[in-house]
């Protein structure tokens, strides 16, 4: 996401499908159309409902039912009931939770296999964000899902695996992500394997 940016230094691995994605061979279009984003704060296209769908899949050549294509992604993102007699509306016009599901609707119209998302209920009252917890429980029967979230109880009932992580400072003075445990995540919230964990579950800081 940083590749245009001056500057803007990456270092490390990550592995899809058993290549590093900063390979300089690899096709980073390719590649963002099997990885959907969703960000922390709504951020729907300033379009209508339809075209938030629609857009990117007729930008990369989709020559299917596109009418089919705005509904079933509607459906999938428990959205369509609400919108369906309002296609035409702007998308920034739906309340928080609708814009967020507007949201993930719009990613998984890409037909992605993963879904990146970040903060998901930070910025959603108590009703969207249920909602929105709803909704991940059903996709992630059919995606894989990989969610940043501080909110410990909803890791525990969404998530099947929890990764904990911690910064650190390097010898340059430089915060640095750090791996603390990964573990199945009714191990991770009944018996931690690292003190870090376990205080951040239980409330304790170092």
């Amino acid at each position: 996401m940083n590749d245009l940016i001056p500057g803007a230094k990456v270092e490390g691995r990550l592995n899809y499908r058993d290549r590093n994605i900063y390979d300089p061979k690899i096709n980073s279009v390719k590649l963002r159309r099997q990885i959907g984003m969703v960000f922390q704060r709504p951020n729907p296209f300033p379009k209508s409902i339809y075209e938030n769908i629609a857009f990117a899949p007729l930008a990369n050549g989709y020559k299917g039912n596109v009418d089919q294509l705005v509904e079933d992604s509607l459906r999938r993102a428990a959205i369509w009931d609400e919108v369906k007699d309002k296609l035409k509306e702007k998308g920034t016009a739906l309340s928080g939770g609708q814009q967020q599901r507007l949201c993930i609707a719009r990613a998984i119209a890409m037909k992605p296999d993963v879904l990146l998302m970040d903060e998901l209920y930070s910025a959603l009252d108590p009703i969207s964000s249920r909602q929105v917890e709803e909704l991940c429980l059903e996709l992630k029967q059919k995606y894989t899902i990989i969610m940043v979230t501080h909110n410990m109880q909803q890791a525990s009932r969404v998530a099947d695996f929890t990764a904990f992580f911690n910064t650190e400072i390097d010898e340059y003075g430089k915060r640095r992500g750090k791996l603390v445990e990964f573990n199945p995540t009714v191990q991770m919230f009944s018996s931690p394997q690292t003190k870090e964990a376990e205080d951040y579950i239980s409330g304790r800081f170092a």
